[in-house]
This record gives structure tokens, sequence and C-alpha cells, in this order.
């Protein structure tokens, strides 16, 4: 499970899980659940119920026969007729819920199992197969209810605790609550020392909230599992790139290049730090070594295309921007491919991807400024004069909050027409 990479607004890097077929991101709640059916073992409990008086005998054995034979059609069936029978057993409908769960019929199980509760909340496992068939139909806040009861019951057993606490953390983690599941994940990992998955989840939630001393202390402990993990190197990287450590994050993805050279995305986060500062010739290597394990890797494309356009090769650059424009939302290509055409006095075209640019990133300076060269260059003065008005304004919001994070004590200059995040031009 390699991190991808993806650069926030403000220039920092920042991971998620995988990609689709399209390189697009998966979202946090699908792809909590894919992770889990990966890599927690899905033990189904076996209803069992208290004895019922008057209960025709021979039915329900033969129903859990066929129910142990596999052969699911006949068991449901067995299970109908003695229902009819005995219309309020809650052990029948925890095995009709079973049954369809077994066949990955989630939302025909869901409700079995709330139907058998309601009749006998004492029939064991059903409480726990609801919320495993809630948590893998995606509906996750109702699947921490579940867990949640059981967790807090003293009848559950100490060796279901854990599953619990990985099962709660992975939901929040799945809902995007990053920070719920940090505590829930922590108690699984302590429970289980040698559990490389949960701790790599673990540190991926540390780093989207922000509680970058947990995802290095995190990391230490995957070094202690697997001393040549690439993919948590890419983490230590990521907290000390949200901690303005740039040069020890850039000596992280270094290791992890070295560790696995074929690591998803390792070659785009080193890239991606170089150009930040700068580094153009260096970063382009990076990028390029990302495009030879993975050619539609959209992102080294766009980066590699502005690359080439601050070392002067419009042509190449152009060349790598348009393979990236479809599924850039950051502004960048167009931006370039607007100074591109400008300089090539392909006015209406220059226009065309200044404008685009401008409506995806509204705060950037420099698309306000080349906007305004550019209305200038046509005539059109007072859309010039708009446009660098606002670029100056942009200019002038930077440099207040810079002062005030300075007065704070926080040296932390923001995104402006100065930042390093930003392509000058």
């Amino acid at each position: 499970m390699a991190a991808l990479l993806f650069v926030l607004s403000d220039g920092r890097l920042r991971g998620a899980w995988c990609q689709g077929q399209n390189g697009i991101i998966m979202s946090a709640k699908r792809l909590a659940c894919l992770v889990f059916c990966v890599f927690l073992s899905t033990s189904w409990s076996q209803p069992q119920s208290p004895k019922r008086g008057g209960a025709p005998t021979l039915l329900r054995q033969k129903a859990l026969l066929l129910e142990t034979q596999g052969r699911t059609t006949e068991a449901e069936q067995a299970w109908h007729a003695f229902l009819q029978a005995d219309p309020g057993s809650a052990e029948a409908y925890a095995h009709l819920g079973l049954l369809a769960s077994r066949a990955e019929d989630y939302e025909k199980a869901i409700p079995l199992y709330r139907k058998s509760l309601r009749l006998d909340s004492r029939v064991s496992g059903v409480r726990m197969n609801l919320g495993l068939a809630l948590f893998k139909s995606e509906h996750l806040r109702e699947a921490i209810q579940q867990f949640s009861q059981l967790l807090k019951s003293p009848a559950t057993p100490q060796s279901d605790k854990m599953r619990l606490e990985t099962l709660i953390g992975m939901a929040h983690y799945g809902l995007g609550e990053y920070a719920e599941s940090v505590p829930f994940l922590k108690d699984a990992a302590a429970a289980d020392q040698r559990n490389l998955t949960i701790r790599l989840i673990l540190a991926h939630s540390c780093l989207w909230s922000k509680q970058n001393q947990c995802v290095l202390d995190t990391y230490k402990e995957i070094l202690s599992i697997d001393p040549q993990s690439a993919e948590a190197d890419m983490l230590a990287g990521e907290a000390l790139d949200e901690m303005k450590n740039s040069q020890g994050a850039l000596e992280q993805f270094r290791a992890a290049e070295k560790a696995n050279p074929k690591e998803p995305d390792v070659h785009f986060g080193t890239g991606y730090l170089l150009w930040r500062s700068k580094q153009y010739p260096e970063a382009a290597a990076e990028f390029q070594l990302e495009l030879k394990n993975n050619p539609q890797h959209a992102q080294s494309m766009l980066y590699l295309g502005d690359v080439m356009l601050q070392l002067n090769k419009p042509e190449e650059a152009r060349r790598y921007l348009e393979k990236a424009l479809a599924d850039d939302s950051s502004g960048l290509a167009n931006l370039d491919l607007g100074i591109i055409d400008a300089d090539a006095g392909r006015t209406s075209d220059a226009l065309r991807e200044l404008q685009l640019s401008e409506k995806q990133q509204p705060n950037e300076v420099n698309v306000h400024w080349r906007l305004g060269r550019l209305y200038r260059a046509m005539g059109r003065k007072e859309d010039a004069r708009g446009e660098f008005e606002a670029a100056n304004k942009l200019n002038k919001a930077a440099d207040e909050d810079l002062i005030k994070k300075m007065d704070d004590g926080r040296q932390h200059p923001p995104r402006s027409a100065a930042d390093p995040s930003t392509p000058q031009h």
C-alpha cells in the first residue's frame, strides 16, 4: 500500500492511499473499506441462541447442516421453513443475515441482523456481524455505534478488543476523522507489536490530523519491523515537510528511493521538494524517473512541464503540460500554457489559458500579474489595471499575514509570489 503524494494549495506534500484506474484519488470512505478487506481477516461470527422450547428441532438441524455444507440456497429455504414454524426465532434471522453476508449482500444482511437483535439480543455474534456488514457496505457511522457498544460491554472477550479497536479506528479513518481514529489505532498497534499495516494507517492518520510527532514515533516503530520500508520513509518525509523541515523531508525521500526505487510516487515526492527549492535540473530527473515507473503519472507530467518552462524549453514544456491538463485542477497547467502562448504571440490562446487558470486559482498572484501584462499588451488598460490591483491586494494581504505571524513568534511565511511553491517566470 504505497502512499500517493499530491500537492496542497500551500505547496506542501500530502499523501493518500491509492489511485483509481484514471489516477483519481479514491474517497477516504471507500478506501478505508478496501484497506479493511485487504488486511483484516473477516471471520463472521456463528450465531448461537439460547434454547427455545417447542422449536421444530429437525428443521433447525437441517438448516444448520446445509449451512455447514455450503449449500446456501437450500440453507436459506430451510431457515425460512423454520420461521414458518417459529416466527419469533432470532437465531433464524441471524443465520439468514450470515448467509447474505457470506454472499457479500450486505444490504440484505443488515435488516436481518437488526430483526434478530430486536427479537433477542442474547444471540451471540449478531452485533459483531451487523457491525461488519455496516462497515463493508460503507455505513461507517452506524458501524462505529455497533462496535463501540461491543467494546464497552463487559461480556466482550478480551481477545475481541483489539479487533474492535482496529475496526473503530478504520471506520473513523474512512470518514476522514483522522484525529478520532488515532487513539483506537494506537491501542490496536500496542496490542500487536508486529502489525506493520496498522502502523502505516496510524501514521497516515497522525499526518492528516497534524500530529507530526506521532508520525515520527510511528515511523520508528515501522522501521523496527521493516527497516527497508520506503513508505515509512515517505511518511516521515511528509511529516517533516509539514514541520517546515524541507531538508529533513528531502533526506527521508532520498532514503525511500534507496530502499525501493520502484515505490510509487517516491521520485515524484523527491522531485517536488527539489522543484519547490528551485533545483530544476535535479527535479526534472526525478520526475522523469517517476514517469519511467509510471508513464501515466499526471502530476509528474505537470511539474516536469513547469520545470521545462523554467529551463526555457517551451516546446518540451507544452508537450508535458498538454498531457497533464485533463487531470490538473490546480491551474498550473493553464498558467504555464498561457505563458508559453503569450511569449509566442498567440494572444487569444494565452488569454483563454490564463482566464481558465484564474478561475482555478483566484488567489494566485502570478496569474493576475500575467493577465495584467497580457491585457496591457492588448490595449485593454482598464482590465490590466484591475488585474494589477488584484495582485497588489494579494501581496499586501500576504505581507500583513507575515507581520502578524512574526509578531506571534512564528516565522512561517504565507504563500505569495515570493513563496518557493509559486512558479516564478
